[in-house]
């Protein structure tokens, strides 16, 4: 597990971490000599909070931002801690049969990520899985929804999300997808064991690898007229139902 730091660009990507996360600004970087009136409140926003602001050139922002267009404002975030993907077994292990494992399948929107990651770890899961390439990132934003459980809860973006299910299944893990037309309800499936439970993103639910890989597909049954829950409350649902599970 890491900390690192790293360079975030753009008025409205700064702005936001000063508002969200100042905590993990390190740094502000301003183009000398601009008049653009956002960037003199994002310094004045900064110096407020006590975060260190400096007047660059902007061949020094074209530096620091790559290919990103900076907008004449970077910042050195802290970014959330970063797991390594073989740490997951050995908290699969230290559960000792009562691994909570939360999978999102593509999560786009930062404030359901953020969200998702609250009742995670308000549920006491052992871990989050993201897929890298295919998720909202781990950052200002969702740190801030999450009220601070992204930096407490394991989360691991995986390069491969199907692989990494077939790695929980090997360690005793089931895998059970959350899927609306499913015919298993979800209260009638015994969640007590090692479990890891499957959202899929906002748009089209799970992608089709990731359904193959689950041991069953459940429902939360809903008797009213709505077909489906947004992520974010389908996520608290499903994870308080094992908790409810695990206390009796």
């Amino acid at each position: 597990m890491s900390k690192q730091n790293q360079w975030i660009a753009g008025i409205n990507a700064v702005a936001s971490a000063i508002e969200n996360d100042a905590d993990n600004v390190r740094e502000i970087l301003l183009e000398a000599g601009s008049k653009n009136s956002r960037i003199n409140e994002i310094e004045e926003n900064a110096r407020r909070k006590g975060i260190e602001v400096r007047r660059v050139t902007q061949q020094a922002l074209d530096g620091v931002g790559g290919s990103v267009r900076h907008q004449g404002v970077v910042a050195r975030y802290a970014a959330a801690k970063t797991w390594d993907e073989g740490e997951l077994a050995g908290l699969i292990e230290a559960a000792e049969g009562k691994a909570l494992v939360l999978v999102l399948d593509g999560v786009q929107d930062p404030h359901n990520l953020g969200a998702c990651l609250r009742s995670a770890a308000a549920a006491g899961a052992t871990a989050v899985i993201i897929p890298k390439d295919k998720s909202a990132p781990v950052n200002a934003t969702v740190r801030k929804t999450s009220a601070g459980a992204a930096d407490r809860l394991p989360v691991f973006p995986v390069t491969n999300l199907a692989r990494c299910l077939r790695d929980l299944q090997q360690l005793g893990v089931w895998i059970y997808g959350l899927a609306g037309e499913a015919e298993a309800s979800l209260y009638d499936i015994d969640l007590r064991g090692n479990i890891a439970l499957v959202l899929g993103g906002e748009g089209d639910g799970m992608r089709r690898l990731t359904r193959e890989h689950c041991d069953g597909l459940v429902k939360i049954p809903m008797p009213g007229d709505i077909e489906s829950l947004n992520v974010s409350v389908a996520t608290g649902v499903t994870l308080f139902e094992a908790v409810r599970q695990r206390r009796t």
